[in-house]
């Protein structure tokens, strides 16, 4: 039994915390309002007709996820509203480990607004029916809100997906195989548009083109072409086209489809193969050159290439980039210009090697360098005929980097050299050296003759002279 003193202390105490709690409630302006705003939606909530749509998981057994259902978590789980949830679920990706992601948990409720309507979607976890996804908004809404909201949640879930997405790198196996013909590794390579060492002026161009097919559906279809886009790449080894095919999936956000065409055995597997890709994707066929070369004696597997690259079977997907390279200049690749021709290529890029505006883009990404006393003989080792690809300046760089001098120094060397085996410059300074030496001996027999010239001039003079007068000369 509570003694008397003992219970006013307690009744003392009781009022105490529900005074302070009260204190609190009312100093927290915050604290207040969400309180109201949850006792105003519990009012709403018991006071007006709703309506619910369960979007399950799975169907039956053995039916795939309902895409709708993947699309409305991602959606959910990006909504700010998860976040501020009292209980939420946070998880990360192996990838990127400093990404986290919001995971719904059971009985968790999260409120979301469109077109001035309020809807809520709630997580509902079951062993037997499977996962569900429950809407809920107001029956007078459900006309003119419901169909419009669900198109707006696809859209938006797709472009958190292709944030979140792994690129993959397909490359297709030899023909004769038993299994997939198609294997995929994901793709890590770190290249994008402003890491590259291009032209300004054309990777804009490139950028706002790319801009343009990925919102081109209507256009392509309007005029009854097939949306695609081709490229061709053609330049000196090491000058950045691999890199730039990466960048230009990176921007996409596009799976590679490498096609090695030396593993294909004729146009019907070629067609196949293209076939197996999927839409959204880039097609890398490498060395194009060199396979035409080998392939010159065979019509049909050219004839093949040539309908691969724009035939009936190329248009069996939409929304493809297909990228096509070569090694070397484009007046010595000997192309077949019904290879290169409109319709089949649509974007033509050289790369070249590096030049002095190149290098120093290079020196500032890779050695944190804008200006140096060594640059004016960098840029006379360019002028003088060096050579030099992105990949052998990288490495330099790279294999130099704590300290910028030596690197300079390096490359200067490196151009020496290349100059010294150029045929071009080394005839060009051949030639250079015969001028000079030619206007020297020109300038000593040009003098010879001057001389020679007075001197008969003066004789002239003596004899035209008179005696008395020629005396005189004599004599002094």
């Amino acid at each position: 039994m509570i003694s008397p003193a003992a219970g006013d202390l307690l009744s003392t105490a009781i009022a105490a915390a529900c005074f302070l709690f009260l204190l609190r409630t009312i100093i927290s302006l915050k604290s207040l309002l969400f309180l109201l705003s949850r006792l105003f939606r519990w009012v709403e909530a018991h006071t007006q007709a709703h309506q619910t749509f369960t979007i399950r998981r799975y169907g039956d057994d053995d039916s795939p996820e309902n895409p709708l259902y993947r699309k409305a978590a991602a959606y959910v789980a990006a909504l700010p509203a998860a976040e501020d949830s009292d209980h939420t679920s946070l998880f990360s990706f192996h990838s990127r480990p400093n990404d986290f992601s919001v995971h719904l948990i059971p009985g968790q409720n999260v409120i979301d607004s469109f077109l001035g309507a309020r809807l809520s979607w709630n997580f509902l976890s079951g062993a037997d029916s499977g996962d569900a996804l429950v809407l809920r908004l107001r029956r007078q809404d459900r006309h003119r809100v419901l169909r419009p909201y669900l198109r707006h949640v696809e859209t938006v879930a797709e472009e958190i997906e292709l944030r979140r997405k792994e690129f993959k790198l397909y490359s297709n196996a030899a023909a004769g195989r038993s299994g997939r013909r198609w294997r995929s590794v994901t793709m890590s390579h770190p290249a994008t548009f402003d890491t590259l060492v291009m032209d300004p002026e054309l990777k804009a161009r490139i950028r706002a083109d790319l801009e343009l097919f990925l919102k081109g559906r209507a256009y392509y279809s309007r005029l009854g072409r097939v949306w695609k886009r081709s490229y061709f790449l053609y330049g000196p080894p090491g000058t950045g086209k691999s890199s730039f095919v990466a960048a230009m999936a990176r921007f996409l956000c596009y799976n590679v489809y490498e096609l090695d065409l030396s593993r294909v055995s004729s146009a019907g597997d070629l067609r196949s193969l293209l076939l197996d890709t999927s839409p959204r994707s880039v097609i890398l066929v490498e060395d194009l050159d060199r396979y035409l070369a080998a392939a010159a004696t065979g019509e049909a597997r050219i004839s093949g290439v040539l309908c691969f690259m724009d035939g009936v079977f190329s248009c069996c997907g939409e929304e493809r980039i297909m990228v096509f390279t070569a090694t070397g200049e484009k007046e010595a690749l000997e192309l077949d210009p019904a290879v290169v021709r409109p319709g089949r290529v649509d974007f033509q890029i050289h790369f070249p090697r590096c030049d002095f505006t190149a290098f120093k883009t290079m020196a500032g990404s890779y050695l944190g360098v804008t200006d140096h006393k060594l640059y004016a003989q960098v840029e006379e080792g360019f002028q003088s005929g060096g050579k030099l690809s992105h990949a052998e300046l990288g490495e330099i760089m790279v294999a130099n980097r704590c300290s910028p001098s030596r690197a300079i120094k390096n490359v200067i060397s490196a151009l020496q050299r290349s100059a010294s085996l150029n045929p071009a410059a080394v005839e060009k300074k051949e030639v250079g050296g015969k001028v000079e030496e030619g206007i020297r001996e020109g300038g000593r027999e040009f003098r010879k003759l001057y001389g020679l010239i007075r001197m008969h001039s003066w004789s002239k003079k003596e004899k035209k002279m008179p005696p008395e007068l020629n005396g005189a000369v004599a004599g002094d």
